[in-house]
């Protein structure tokens, strides 16, 4: 194998080329990017970008020099759109081609939106973050539709630099699906704590010149409209390649696309990693594809390993999911896999103090934990005993207190 091309030059993206090199690999590694960035880190975008704490100078991942270092062939400001699995060759928006001996695909997601012929901000690139930050004003009226992490950290910002937001929201309870009902009540109060105007149970239509029009009809008045209804992963320059894709690039437990009418045939040296990534979890034996900063990096780097290893080398990427969120001055972490879960039970400290940990089951194990106001140590105590499928009853108990 002489020719690898990493598709997506972001988190995933560039922590596969370094593990590549890392690994002693020399030959030609190509990274692209649609963007015309080098590698920056996300998260920021939502909290310190926004804010304007941050300049984008502290965004890229690595310095110039260290991007040097891995010698690449870096194809910045133009994408991908076609993959020929036949040919190994994938096809960029300049026509050129590059033929390639492994691929890695790190194309990340895009911003859902909504339909309507108002001029609405989303929130996934630099130049997203700085145009929203722009108009941002003490006084500016803010509609943040979609109540999910990124809206509510949105949110967060906006009431710091003065802006009188609306945040709309079609779920009864914000984020209940993922962390339950009296999780999610809690961070509905810090909001209005905060003289956001929650609005709960309503669709959004459309955007208009005026603001966002409800399914009801009603129009609510803003000067700039932020939609965070949550995102697509970016698989259709991949629609005649022959990988399957759903909710992302279908891959097993090695990070490696499946093919074929059963998905059971292996693509051929084309791995994913990332947000666009579905793969089979081991785990918590099940398919996710996770959108979070931390899965990025180590997917990527086990993507690149696997691609590399000889068949029977390969290790199972069996990560336990983490992500962080910072709103007003509460810091959320979660360990694991919250989604779909059974039962949630405060295992420490109290909901009322805004301090405390809360465990989830999914059957009859611990799938995870959520912590606000938590020391980190404290938290991956919890992680380990995520990880080490720790039953629900070993972990918190009969009495719901915690014993892990």
């Amino acid at each position: 194998m002489r020719r690898v091309v990493v598709v997506g030059a972001s988190a995933a993206g560039l922590a596969a080329a370094e593990a590549l090199r890392r690994e002693g690999w020399d030959g030609t590694l190509t990274l692209v990017g649609d963007e015309p960035y080098a590698p920056y880190d996300r998260p920021p975008l939502s909290k310190q970008v926004l804010s304007g704490e941050w300049a984008a100078e502290r965004l890229p991942l690595r310095p110039p020099a260290d991007l040097d270092a891995l010698d690449l062939d870096l194809r910045l400001g133009t994408a991908a759109t076609a993959l020929d699995l036949t040919h190994r060759t994938v096809t960029l928006a300049d026509a050129s081609r590059l033929p390639y001996d492994g691929l890695i695909i790190a194309t990340g997601v895009r911003p859902r939106r909504l339909p309507g012929d108002g001029a609405a901000h989303v929130l996934r690139t630099l130049d997203d973050a700085l145009a929203l930050r722009e108009r941002l004003r003490p006084g500016c009226r803010l509609v943040v539709v979609g109540a999910g992490f990124l809206g509510a950290e949105a949110a967060a910002v906006a009431r710091g630099l003065g802006a009188r937001v609306t945040l709309l929201e079609p779920a009864a309870v914000p984020l209940a699906h993922a962390v339950g009902t009296e999780v999610g009540r809690l961070l509905c109060r810090v909001h209005l704590d905060h003289g956001v105007e929650l609005r709960t149970g309503v669709s959004v239509s459309g955007v208009t010149d005026r603001g966002v029009r409800l399914a009801d009809g009603e129009v609510v008045e803003a000067d700039e409209v932020l939609v965070a209804i949550g995102s697509l992963p970016n698989t259709e320059w991949l629609a005649d390649s022959g990988l399957p894709v759903g909710d992302g690039v279908l891959c097993d437990q090695y990070c490696e696309a499946v093919s074929g009418p059963h998905l059971m045939r292996r693509a051929g040296g084309v791995y994913a990693a990332g947000d666009v990534a579905r793969w089979h979890n081991p785990l918590f034996g099940t398919p996710m594809r996770i959108e979070h900063r931390t899965n990025a990096a180590e997917q990527g780097m086990a993507a690149a390993r696997n691609l590399l290893a000889a068949p029977e080398a390969r290790k199972p990427f069996a990560p336990v999911p983490y992500f962080w969120s910072d709103q007003y001055d509460m810091r959320i972490q979660a360990y694991g896999h919250l989604r779909g879960h059974d039962e949630v039970t405060v295992v420490d400290g109290d909901l009322s103090d805004r301090r405390f940990v809360a465990a989830y089951r999914t059957g009859e194990r611990l799938a995870g934990v959520l912590a606000v106001g938590v020391p980190p140590r404290a938290v991956r105590a919890w992680r380990q005993a995520v990880a080490g499928g720790v039953s629900w009853r070993e972990a918190v108990g009969a009495d719901g207190r915690a014993t892990a």
